[in-house]
């Protein structure tokens, strides 16, 4: 739950974790999201060394922040797993270390100085975006115990990018040394209004307390709850209680990331550059979402409880199918999380923060993420009847029009917000923002729908949802052309025209307002996953599809994609995070080996910008990892495309004592890359595929033979596409 670290400004930029790597530390803060984008969150319960007395920390405060400008400032910010440490141009060194719901902060003032720390309950992450997505501090309570060593309190917060109204974080600190004077403040902007024993207000004041001290070295332990201050002090006294040091706890921390995340995955790899991708992407991949157990305040339930689900838009391609391979007992805690929310609140999330949900992207994709499960067979815990009852409701039931300003057409909260034409017309007009994104995300969710009915023997259902399943066909324009290719999905009017003018390779903005939502209508036209092989007749058969898709990936064709060599293939957004693959389908499995490998290759590294854009909650390291791992997962399928490994050795320890183990022969990851044959589990395979039930049910193996040449190896049955009837023939020998 705790995520502590530097709070940064730097102009008029967003820091939606806190982090900048340049800028001016304005405070060390117990709660963010890691790797987010759209507009920060959290950033909540404050302290911040001053070099000094302080007469107005609002004042003070503000001039002792670090200049933290890597070019300029006495030396770099140190991170490591479980620690960070900043040495501020003001002298002060201040590390800092975390457990579950607690954090220390160990500062090191120079000597010869009084030495303040003020701790700021009013403090929160601004956004400049302007887009009305900043946060707001709505009052709170800061009291000063134990002889001035200790403090607690609480403040009520709000917004931040899903929108959320008043939520209240309690704390409990305490300083291992006797200050030599302690009190508390409220004041706004510069001004001092109050500044004595203790305060509480319900205005949108600063607030907070000072103490200062006689001494260099000051440690402070302080505790958070969304319960109680009882709890928050419990929860300090219980995980770092007085003494602690705090190596111990870096120490705890490493230790529990080594067992319970990195020791889940070896290899033979002894390049530690090639290691360090590796094992930042595991770590990346699972700072969120927060395991809030027990500290849930809408609600009292025995079921587990996560929070900081941001978002299920960025994760269900790929990451929440790794999440299940990686921890098995934390996926399903959040499967029965996710279905408790619809229990309490009547909606499935596809985001939520601060215990609200919001917001809603394109599809209902928490119904993506259940499927996902259930076809994997996960049962056990899972109340399934729950489970498919709360898929339903998004399926059936129109939300209620939360009137967000950057799209006030219908619900960004939660559900289908464009419901209403999609059981009319059997797709979405561009009465609603983000119609077509919308629409092929809607398909998927009801695809979804039908595979989890089909398991619990609902046929009715199973009929309709797989029919509804199909309805991104009615957005296909066989009409439209671009770059030699001809067909997209594109907007369509209630009269059935689709006269909208567009470029099929341009999205306009690509945000909440427009028809398709952060990728291009060339992207977005590629995404029918669970029908492809119904796209690819429509996108002119066999080698109609091979020269889109290669249209796709080749450099130099689309200016405005500079960043990504000019071409139509963006790897910074999730909705082309599938495509590579899908050569797959039509018997190229080398070139979906080619341009993942040469993806993987060209947009991450092991240094600063190592992934090609934000993490998207670790959406982005999970897509390389399955690159490394040579799989790809189809979402609410138990099919697995088959890429190739990067690894002579790697095993994945599956718990239960399973384990999968990927080798290959005779290639390497960056030019030898090339699958020449493969074993399953001892078997020769000729297919591009595999299963849940091959590898991963009860552990398997896998042994690739690579060259730097391709070859027609996978020349059997080809992977299945649900919704499209039966598996052409012909294309694997093609």
């Amino acid at each position: 739950m705790v995520k502590l670290g530097p709070d940064v400004e730097n102009g008029a930029v967003d820091a939606y974790s806190g982090y900048l790597p340049s800028g001016s530390i304005w405070g060390f803060s117990m709660l963010h999201e890691s790797g987010t984008g759209g507009a920060p969150k959290y950033g909540v319960v404050s302290q911040m060394p001053v070099v000094g007395e302080v007469a107005n920390p609002l004042i003070d405060l503000g001039q002792n922040r670090s200049v933290n400008d890597w070019l300029t400032s006495l030396s770099e910010d140190t991170a490591a797993v479980g620690y960070y440490k900043s040495c501020l141009d003001t002298g002060v060194d201040i590390e800092v270390a975390a457990t579950e719901h607690a954090g220390m902060y160990q500062y090191t003032f120079p000597s010869g100085n009084a030495s303040s720390v003020v701790a700021d309950v009013s403090h929160v992450l601004p956004s400049f975006r302007g887009l009305g997505w900043g946060q707001g501090y709505a009052g709170g309570e800061f009291s000063i115990s134990g002889n001035g060593s200790s403090y607690q309190g609480h403040g009520v917060y709000n917004n931040g990018w899903n929108l959320a109204p008043d939520w209240t974080v309690y704390f409990c600190g305490h300083f291992e040394q006797a200050p030599s004077s302690s009190k508390t403040f409220i004041g706004n902007d510069t001004t001092i209004y109050s500044y004595g024993e203790s305060s509480s207000t319900n205005s949108t004041y600063r607030q907070g307390g000072v103490f200062t001290f006689g001494q260099s070295k000051v440690t402070s332990r302080v505790g958070i709850s969304f319960i109680s201050t009882n709890k928050a002090c419990a929860n300090v006294e219980s995980e770092i209680p007085s003494g602690t040091t705090l190596q111990a706890l870096v120490d705890q921390a490493q230790d529990r990331w080594n067992v319970e995340a990195f020791s889940k995955v070896t290899t033979s790899e002894t390049n530690t550059t090639v290691l360090a991708q590796l094992y930042s992407y595991l770590y990346g991949m699972q700072l969120i979402p927060s395991n809030r157990t027990g500290e849930n305040p809408k609600w009292t339930s025995d079921e587990p409880h996560y929070d900081d689900i941001f978002t299920f838009w960025d994760l269900f391609r790929c990451s929440t199918a790794l999440s299940h391979v990686l921890q098995p007992t934390a996926y399903v805690e959040q499967i029965r999380s996710i279905i408790d929310i619809w229990r309490h609140e009547g909606w499935l999330p596809d985001a939520r923060s601060s215990d609200f949900t919001g917001r809603t992207q394109g599809g209902s994709n928490a119904n993506n993420v259940l499927a996902d499960a259930y076809v994997k067979g996960v049962r056990g815990q899972v109340n399934w009847t729950d489970g498919y009852a709360a898929m339903k409701t998004d399926a059936e039931i129109t939300p209620p029009n939360n009137f967000d300003p950057i799209a006030n057409d219908s619900s960004t909260q939660e559900g289908r917000g464009a419901l209403p034409d999609w059981k009319r017309y059997g797709y979405i007009t561009p009465h609603f923002s983000r119609a077509v994104s919308r629409a092929v995300e809607y398909s998927v969710n009801d695809f979804s729908l039908s595979q989890v009915a089909s398991g619990l023997k609902l046929t009715d259902d199973h009929e309709r949802y797989i029919d509804r399943s199909r309805n991104w066909r009615n957005h296909w324009n066989p009409e439209q052309t671009s770059f030699n290719s001809s067909g997209f999905m594109v907007p369509r009017f209630a009269n059935g025209s689709f006269d909208y003018p567009f470029d099929p390779a341009n999205c306009t903005a690509c945000y909440w307002p427009d028809p398709y939502y952060e990728d291009t209508p060339w992207s977005y036209s590629f995404n029918a996953h669970h029908d492809i092989y119904h796209l690819i007749e429509l996108s002119g058969g066999r080698e109609g599809f091979l020269q889109r898709l290669n249209t796709f990936f080749e450099p130099g064709l689309y200016e405005d994609n500079e960043a990504f060599g000019s071409t139509l293939f963006n790897p910074s957004n999730e909705p082309a995070f599938t495509t590579p693959y899908l050569y797959n389908f039509v018997g190229r499995q080398d070139l979906s080996v080619k341009r993942s490998r040469v993806a993987a290759k060209t947009y991450y590294n092991a240094g600063n910008g190592g992934i090609p854009g934000n993490s998207d909650a670790g959406a982005m390291q999970t897509w390389i990892l399955w690159n490394m791992i040579g799989l790809y997962p189809m979402t609410g399928q138990t099919t697995f495309l088959i890429g190739s490994p990067w690894f002579e050795h790697m095993s994945i320890n599956l718990g239960e004592n399973k384990t999968l183990t990927v080798t290959s022969t005779g290639g390497n990851a960056d030019t030898a890359y090339y699958v020449q044959s493969l074993k399953v589990n001892g078997q020769s395979w000729d297919k591009a595929w595999l299963t849940w039930d091959d590898i991963f049910a009860n552990g398997g193996k896998l042994d690739f033979v690579l060259s730097a040449e391709p070859v027609l190896w996978a020349n059997g049955t080809l992977p299945p596409s649900p919704a499209s009837g039966d598996t052409p023939s012909g294309y694997e020998r093609a």
